[in-house]
């Protein structure tokens, strides 16, 4: 079958969705000699692309910038029609208002399936424009994939749809965190910290009690309640990732008097970050909005045996890592919460121990990278036969 994924950008962007699409798009050339699979995606801004990314064929469309996190395409529809003309499957990942307007001009032929990533939380006066358009393309799908029931449950906009959503995890290439360990199954835990040498020399750098938080430094991360956190937690805190709140949460820990235990560590390559996860006690994801509609890092350090503390999000972050099983759950905004949570981990190395074997046990049963590759084959399947 011929299957072209469509998302507004590609690797190597870095972003939750990005990741999605590389994992399936790599992981289908791998596993799947039956699927023949490419990518259309725009360029963040410039002149536009055909390359092949670890064997991925990628054509990016030319593009004027990104406003409002949206690429501004007018080639991209002309890339969607030549490119959809014999394909089987055209796999959409929303929101992507360029995409599925391109959609609707086009009118392909093939089988739409979406996969719906997150509503739209901040834009309203975008969405109010937008909706239109989304319901049309919606109503168009055959059908709507999502990683949690929580976001069919939560979601106004797909709740007209629910007859068309299917419900499939995450699922990532776990292999290169256990790697990371010298273990071929979880056999890491939270109170061997360190990792291998990599790990260790981290933990030498940034001493014991290590909290780590890895993702865009944006709105809805949460990233600013760590930092008050961290007035009542003791130990450190990694704090890995770029984005546009960057200046201001630096600041933000000075203010706090907590710049000697936040640090700063920018973005880092995706071969050097297993090291981290198996370097901290405890993994932290302090979301604020339904933006963050799943929290992939999270599974990141699952797979690597660490207790995870999140948010109460409507939307799958804590279905991800489940409250007093692989992790605490507290309520989003609320510093004080966060700072109980994760002093009560680090103090507790036996409950970091149960939780984390909990947490590898999960990552591996519940978010596999193949487990996710044979529910979207058989949703193509299934449409393919009707």
């Amino acid at each position: 079958m011929k299957v072209l994924q469509i998302n507004k950008l590609y690797h190597p962007h870095t972003g939750g969705v990005e990741k999605v699409v590389r994992e399936i798009a790599e992981g289908f050339l791998l596993r799947r000699v039956d699927v023949d699979m490419e990518v259309l995606a725009c360029s963040p801004r410039g002149a536009g692309s055909r390359d092949a990314v670890n064997g991925v064929r990628v054509t990016r469309a030319a593009s004027v910038g990104i406003y409002n996190s949206m690429p501004v395409s007018p080639h991209f529809p002309l890339l969607l029609k030549k490119m959809s003309a014999d394909k089987d499957i055209l796999h959409f990942h929303e929101p992507f208002p360029l995409g599925a307007l391109s959609c609707l001009l086009v009118k392909p032929r093939a089988k739409i399936v979406v996969w719906w990533h997150s509503d739209i939380v901040r834009q309203k006066t975008l969405l109010k424009f937008y909706r239109p358009v989304l319901n049309k393309f919606l109503e168009r799908a055959d059908r709507i994939i999502t990683a949690t029931a929580r976001l069919v449950e939560f979601s106004e906009i797909l709740k007209p749809y629910a007859h068309k959503c299917v419900v499939i995890p995450f699922g990532m290439n776990l292999d290169r965190f256990l790697k990371a360990a010298g273990t071929d199954a979880g056999g890491r835990t939270p109170t061997d910290a360190g990792g291998g040498a990599p790990g260790c020399d981290i933990r030498r750098r940034y001493g014991e009690r290590v909290v780590l938080f890895v993702g865009r430094l944006v709105y809805y991360k949460g990233v600013e309640h760590l930092i008050r956190a961290m007035r009542e937690v003791r130990g450190r805190a990694l704090i890995v990732g770029d984005g546009p709140l960057d200046a201001q949460l630096r600041r933000l820990a000075i203010r706090c008097g907590v710049a000697d235990r936040v640090a700063f560590l920018g973005r880092v390559d995706d071969a050097a970050l297993p090291a981290y996860y198996h370097a901290c006690d405890v993994f932290v994801l302090p979301s604020t909005a339904a933006s963050e509609a799943f929290g992939l890092v999270q599974i990141e350090a699952m797979a690597c045996a660490v207790p995870v503390v999140n948010t109460m999000l409507p939307s799958g972050v804590p279905e991800v890592s489940v409250d007093s099983v692989t992790g605490l759950t507290v309520r989003p905004g609320d510093a004080g919460a966060l700072a109980g949570a994760i002093n009560r981990l680090l103090d507790d190395a036996a409950l970091r121990e149960k939780y984390g074997r909990a947490a590898a046990e999960a990552a591996e049963k519940r978010f596999s990278l193949p487990l996710m590759l044979d529910k979207i084959y058989g949703v193509y399947e299934e449409l393919l036969q009707k």
